[in-house]
């Protein structure tokens, strides 16, 4: 199982994003439920991103809407950084 780290930041955005979608809170807890169960569930569309945002993860939350994290395998964290709509999230 792993550990979900969630950075003053990450509180922050995640509240505002959630004044503006509520209706996504329930998917937002099943995600998160299974991302520290097991991350690498084909269904969670887990991807590893590029450029400026190198090292990082991302997870879907919808089709329109991304979670962006870091994944230490070795240390069995998650540490979220930001949810958004895809061009907010990588920006």
């Amino acid at each position: 199982m792993y550990i979900i780290v969630t950075p003053l930041q990450f509180l922050r955005q995640a509240r505002k994003f959630f004044k503006k979608h509520p209706d996504l809170r329930p998917r937002f807890a099943r995600t998160l439920d299974d991302l520290q169960k097991d991350p690498f569930q084909p269904f969670l569309e887990l991807h590893p991103l590029s450029g400026k945002l190198a090292g990082c993860y991302a997870v879907s939350l919808t089709y329109s809407y991304r979670i962006t994290l870091t994944l230490m395998v070795t240390e069995k964290e998650i540490v979220l950084l930001d949810i958004g709509s895809h061009d907010e999230v990588y920006r």
